[in-house]
C-alpha cells in the first residue's frame, strides 16, 4: 500500500510503497478515509537528529495523527465495533490503566513515556497511508454521517482548542472576551467554539488582511493585526481592562509576550502553539492571579462534543484537499503559509 513516510532527518516526506498492516490482538484495522495535516508533524521533522533520537520517533516515520477511516477488519478478542463502521481517530494513546487514562484523559496518561506508548503519525505509523492499525477499539470514535474530509481535523484541530477553551469557561461568561492568536488550522475552530460554547466577545489576530478575514468569516466579533501595537488594541477594546481568556495557537516568542500584555487581572493565558517561544512569568511581569497554562490535545469525551459541534453545524472546518500522492505538496504549502484553514490528504 502506499504511505506518505518521513524516511530521514533532514529530508522532506515521501510516498512509499509498504505492506499492508495486519490488526493484532484488541487492534482494529481502518482502511483511510482522510488524514489530517499538522504543524506539529513539522515541528518533529524539524527536529535535529539527536533530539529526534532521543524523543524515541522511528524511521521510518508514517505520517498523521488525524486520522477517519473505515473499520476493514477486526483483531481477536475486539467487541463493540463492526466491519464498514465509519470512525475518528482519538489520538492521544495511552496505557488504558492508570488514573487519567480511567477517567478517559489518555492525553495526560502517567505511564505512556514509561511503556514507550505514541501517538499514531508522533511515533507509531499514523494515517496518512491507505490503512492503519489503531492500537485499542478505545481510541476510536463514531464518527456517523459526518464526511470525514471535512472533519477529520476535529481529531486535533477541534479537541485541543475545545479542551483548551472548557477549561476556560467560568472566566468566560457574559461581558468577558476571548483573545485568538493565530486564525489558522487551530485558532479559526477556536473562534467558531468559543461562540458556541461562550458569552465572550472574540478578538481575533493574525499577521495579514487574509488570515483576519478568514478570521471574520467564522465569527470573531474583532480582527486585529498581531504587531506591537495588538495589546493596546485589545485594552482599549475592553476599557483597559485586558483579556478574561488568551489562547495563543502561534507560541512564538512575539505572541507570547502579547499574550500576557494582553491578559486582564485573573485571566487565563493559554499557549497551545509550539513556535518555541518562553512566558516570562515572575511577581509584576504577569497580571495578578493570572494563571497561566500549555493543555496537550483533549480528552476522548471531548472529542465527541466537538464532533456533535460539527453534527449541529456549531463547527466546520475550512479545508483544502490534497490526494495522497501530493502529501509532499501539501508540507510545502503548510510550511509557505498558504494553507486556508486545514490541509487534508484523502488516500
Amino acid at each position: 500500500m502506499k504511505a506518505l513516510q518521513y524516511t530521514r532527518i533532514g529530508s522532506h516526506p515521501e510516498v512509499v510503497d509498504i505492506d499492508k498492516p495486519t490488526p493484532g490482538p484488541g487492534q482494529v484495522l481502518l482502511k483511510v478515509t482522510a488524514a489530517g495535516v499538522c504543524h506539529s508533524d513539522e515541528f518533529v521533522m524539524g527536529l535535529g537528529e539527536e533530539e529526534y533520537l532521543a524523543a524515541g520517533y522511528p524511521l521510518p516515520l508514517t505520517l498523521g495523527h488525524e486520522g477517519a477511516g473505515i473499520v476493514e477488519e477486526l483483531g481477536e478478542g475486539v467487541e463493540h465495533l463492526q466491519v464498514g463502521d465509519a470512525v475518528a481517530v482519538y489520538g492521544p494513546w495511552g496505557c488504558g490503566r492508570c488514573r487519567n487514562c480511567a477517567q478517559g484523559k489518555e492525553n495526560y496518561c502517567t505511564n505512556a513515556q514509561a511503556e514507550g506508548i505514541m501517538p499514531p503519525g508522533l511515533g507509531s505509523p499514523g494515517s496518512m497511508a491507505e490503512y492503519m492499525v489503531v492500537d485499542s477499539a478505545r481510541h476510536l470514535v463514531p464518527l456517523g454521517d459526518l464526511d470525514p474530509v471535512e472533519n477529520v481535523s476535529l481529531t486535533d484541530a477541534g479537541l485541543t482548542p475545545y479542551h483548551a477553551i472548557k477549561t476556560s469557561l467560568p472566566k468566560l461568561g457574559a461581558g468577558s472576551t476571548a483573545v485568538v492568536i493565530g486564525t489558522g488550522g487551530l485558532g479559526h475552530v477556536a473562534i467558531q467554539i468559543l461562540r458556541a460554547v461562550s458569552a465572550a466577545t472574540v478578538v481575533a489576530l493574525d499577521v495579514n488582511d487574509e488570515k483576519l478575514a478568514l478570521a471574520r468569516e467564522v465569527g470573531a466579533h474583532h480582527a486585529v493585526l498581531s504587531d506591537a501595537n495588538a495589546a493596546d488594541v485589545i485594552r482599549d477594546l475592553t476599557g483597559g481592562l485586558g483579556a478574561d481568556a488568551v489562547f495563543d495557537f502561534v507560541g512564538a516568542e512575539p505572541t507570547i509576550a502579547t499574550a500576557v500584555a494582553a491578559a486582564a487581572t485573573e485571566a487565563d493565558i493559554t499557549i497551545v502553539g509550539i513556535g518555541g517561544g518562553t512566558a516570562h512569568v515572575g511577581f509584576g511581569t504577569i497580571p495578578y492571579d493570572a494563571a497561566l497554562r500549555i493543555p496537550y490535545w483533549g480528552t476522548r469525551s471531548e472529542l465527541i462534543e466537538v464532533l456533535e459541534l460539527a453534527r449541529t453545524g456549531q463547527v466546520g472546518v475550512e479545508v483544502q484537499r490534497y490526494s495522497l500522492d501530493d502529501g509532499p505538496k501539501a508540507y510545502e504549502a503548510l510550511a509557505a503559509g498558504t494553507v486556508r484553514g486545514r490541509a487534508v490528504i484523502v488516500p
